[in-house]
């Protein structure tokens, strides 16, 4: 009986072992594939960029607030966001989704030009996965389709509960200029970067 009871935890744990290596080996992959998306997206949209420049040029969206749009492989992109402490250049989705955030950050709410933007991303090491490393005075840019840059210094990094609806609330009512959150591993709770503009 001892016999078969120690078969038995030896194959079960060995199969526990070769799913916990199949769940590292698919994360990796998956990281590795979001990286990849955003150098392929990221070149089609500074080429966007460029034909739309030699065309007729882009009108300022400052008196509407809204954010002109590029459309990439059926995605609508507002920008690149820069990170310089860690080497991030991402690309910007109008809007996010879930199947959005396989590829790039998304905007979940708001505008540069009402200074109320709030953008959301995977927390894949090459999207939003170092938000936790940022500290206090850390540059971040934000560049629109328009070619227009938009200077950020982060004030505060925080760890938010799904259910901190008022934390939310207070971002997307525009408190700061830029926020950007994303999950913990897990998901249990959100890093949430909060920034102030540079004039």
């Amino acid at each position: 009986m001892r016999t078969k009871i120690g078969s038995f935890c030896m194959i079960l744990g060995g199969l526990l072992l070769l799913a916990a290596i199949g769940l590292l080996t698919y994360n990796r992959w998956d990281d590795w594939r979001a990286g990849q998306s955003v150098a392929e997206i990221q070149d089609a949209l500074e080429r966007a960029e460029e034909t739309a420049k030699a065309g007729n040029g882009m009108d300022s969206s400052s008196q509407t607030g809204e954010m002109k749009t590029i459309e990439i492989d059926g995605y609508e992109y507002i920008g690149t966001l820069s990170i310089p402490s860690y080497g991030l250049e991402l690309p910007v989705m109008a809007e996010w989704s879930y199947p959005g955030l396989k590829i790039a950050p998304g905007r979940y709410s708001g505008s540069v030009w009402t200074d109320d933007l709030v953008l959301c991303g995977h927390n894949y090491e090459r999207h939003f996965g170092n938000l936790k490393y940022l500290e206090a005075g850390d540059e971040i840019l934000f560049t629109d389709v328009e070619d227009n840059v938009f200077d950020y210094q982060v004030e505060e990094v925080i760890i938010l509960q799904p259910t901190d609806v008022e934390e939310m609330m207070s971002q997307e009512s525009g408190a700061w200029d830029l926020t950007l959150f994303t999950c913990t591993i897990g998901g249990q709770t959100r890093v949430t970067v909060r920034c102030s503009r540079i004039e």
